[in-house]
Formats: structure tokens, C-alpha cells, sequence
């Protein structure tokens, strides 16, 4: 089994569960929450972050004080499907500052993007100002999120 590939075990799943819920977490409070020693618990973060099983540290901002109170769910159908096209459209997606998530989909749509807007009006400026001024766009349709009902950053181990 290759390294990226080995299993996971209970101790690397304690470490992951504790970072989830708080990464400021000094090594010596993570390793006294996980029951390791100092040098083994930094060894070990040290050998899932090698591995890819933690691909990095990040602070939750809160969008509502930055001024992006909405959440608008937006499926986006392509004139075409060829690689280029695909490539070229994500690629400008990435550069817009409103799209939170972005997932090429199988189903009736090509795209579902995550966008954080500051209501209405602010998701028709998205639209008219960068959305739809990407070449390729056949159809959108959108809905806005009335709540979260469940959000967390990455899956839970």
C-alpha cells in the first residue's frame, strides 16, 4: 500500500477530529486532547499533512458581516461540452471572488456553483457584471438558500 493509500487509524482519525474542530490548537493541546505525546502527535500531523489527509489550515470568515448575507444555489448549462470549453469555464469561475464552491455535475445541468451574494441586487450585478459575460453560458437557473440547514468544511473522520 502506497503511503497516500495507507489506512487510517484511530489515532489519525483523533488527531483530524480535533483539528476539524478548532486547527489553532497548540501541538501540546492537541497531543493532550489525543493521548499522545508531544513529538509523536507532531510527527503524526506532520505525516497526514505529507500524505494529503490534511491539505491545509484555513479560518471560517462570517459572510453576513462581510456583507455577503446570501447564498444563491445556480445550476449552469454550456453551449459545449468539449474539454477546452470545460477547462475555460471553470477557470473563469475560479477567478470570481462571489463563487464559494463550484462542482461539474452529471444530470440536466453542467454546473452547480456556490455563490455568496448581498441580496437581490447584488446577485443581479454577479450576473450581468461577471457571470454572464463568460462566454459559453446557455442557460442558468437559480435558487436562493432560505437556510443552512448543515454546514461543515470538510468531511467528518
Amino acid at each position: 500500500m502506497s503511503p497516500k493509500n495507507r489506512a487510517l487509524d484511530n489515532q489519525d482519525r483523533r488527531i483530524m477530529r480535533a483539528l476539524q474542530k478548532n486547527a489553532r490548537l497548540s501541538n501540546a493541546e492537541l497531543a493532550e486532547l489525543v493521548g499522545m505525546s508531544t513529538t509523536a502527535c507532531w510527527n503524526r500531523t506532520r505525516q497526514l499533512e505529507n500524505e494529503g489527509y490534511i491539505r491545509g489550515y484555513v479560518a471560517l470568515l462570517d459572510q453576513q458581516k462581510l456583507g455577503f448575507a446570501d447564498i444563491v444555489l445556480l445550476e449552469v448549462t454550456l453551449d459545449r461540452h468539449d474539454d477546452d470549453a470545460l477547462a475555460r469555464f471553470g477557470a473563469e469561475l475560479a477567478t470570481l471572488t462571489e463563487v464559494l464552491e463550484a462542482y461539474l455535475v452529471s444530470g440536466d445541468y453542467d454546473y452547480l456553483v456556490k455563490v455568496a451574494v448581498d441580496g437581490t441586487a447584488g446577485y443581479e450585478r454577479f450576473l450581468r457584471e461577471k457571470l454572464y459575460k463568460i462566454a459559453g453560458i446557455r442557460h442558468s437557473r437559480s435558487m436562493f438558500a432560505l437556510r443552512c440547514m448543515k454546514s461543515i468544511p470538510s468531511v467528518q473522520v
